[in-house]
C-alpha cells in the first residue's frame, strides 16, 4: 500500500504575500502625507498676556517648506488693525512673526498659513488676549492763532473721536487644501479592489484543487480477488 503526502498549493500563499506587500506599499506614503500640525505657540492659543509682545512664534510637528509666499501670518488687534511688522521667518519647524509691540488691551486674532513637509498648504486661526494697553499717545501743545483784537480769546474745539468697531478689517482665512482627502478615498478604493480580486483568486484555486483531489481518490480499476 502506497501513501502519498499532500502538499499545500503555493498559489494562495503567494497571493497573500503579494496582498501584504501591496498594503504596505500603498499605506506607507499615505500615512506619511499627513499635514504638519501646530503643536505650540507664543502667545498660546486662547491664552492671556499682559502686553502685546514684539514677536509671535508658531511651532509645528515637522520642518516646513519655506520660500516665496509659502508662509503667511496675520495678527490683528481688537479694532481689526494689523499689528504685524515685516514678513514671517521660517526656521525648520518654527515660524517667527515680528509684531509692533504696541497695541490696546483686548482680544487679538491670529491667522496663519504654511506649506507642510508633504507639499500641501494648511492654515488655521486662533485668538489670544492682552490685558494692558501699550498704545503711545502723543499730545500736541495748542498754538495761539494771531488776532487783530488783543482781547479776543482763541477757544480750542476738541475734534470728535471715531471709534472703530471690533469687526472692522476682518481678514478671511485662506482656504485649506482638500487634495489629501481625495487621495485617501482613491487609495481606499484601490486597496478594496485588490483585496476582492485576491480573495476570488484564492477561492478559485482552493475549489480547483478540491476537484483534483476528488478525482484522484477514485480507484482506476477493480482489484482482482486473491486465489
Amino acid at each position: 500500500m502506497k501513501t502519498s503526502t499532500r502538499r499545500l498549493p503555493a498559489t494562495p500563499l503567494a497571493l497573500a504575500a503579494a496582498l501584504l506587500t501591496a498594503f504596505l506599499v500603498m499605506f506607507a506614503p499615505l500615512s506619511a502625507s499627513a499635514h504638519d500640525s501646530l503643536v505650540a505657540s507664543s502667545p498660546e492659543a486662547d491664552g492671556t498676556v499682559e502686553t502685546l509682545p514684539t514677536e509671535l512664534t508658531l511651532t509645528f510637528s515637522a520642518d516646513l517648506i519655506a520660500g516665496g509666499n509659502a508662509t503667511e501670518v496675520v495678527v490683528t488687534d481688537p479694532s481689526g488693525a494689523s499689528v504685524t511688522s515685516g514678513a514671517a521667518a521660517v526656521s525648520g519647524a518654527t515660524v517667527t512673526q515680528p509684531l509692533t509691540g504696541e497695541g490696546p488691551a483686548g482680544g487679538y486674532h491670529v491667522i496663519w498659513r504654511v506649506v507642510s513637509s508633504d507639499g500641501h498648504a494648511t492654515s488655521e486661526e486662533f485668538d489670544f488676549t492682552v490685558t494692558t494697553s501699550t498704545v503711545s499717545t502723543a499730545t500736541e501743545e495748542p498754538t495761539a492763532a494771531p488776532t487783530a483784537e488783543p482781547t479776543a480769546t482763541a477757544t480750542a474745539t476738541p475734534e470728535p473721536t471715531t471709534t472703530v468697531g471690533p469687526d472692522a478689517g476682518v481678514t478671511s482665512a485662506p482656504e485649506e487644501s482638500t487634495g489629501s482627502s481625495a487621495s485617501a478615498w482613491i487609495w481606499g478604493i484601490s486597496i478594496a479592489g485588490i483585496a476582492i480580486a485576491v480573495g476570488v483568486a484564492i477561492w478559485l484555486s482552493i475549489r480547483r484543487r478540491r476537484g483534483t483531489d476528488t478525482g484522484a481518490a477514485a480507484p482506476d480499476s477493480d482489484t482482482p480477488a486473491g486465489r
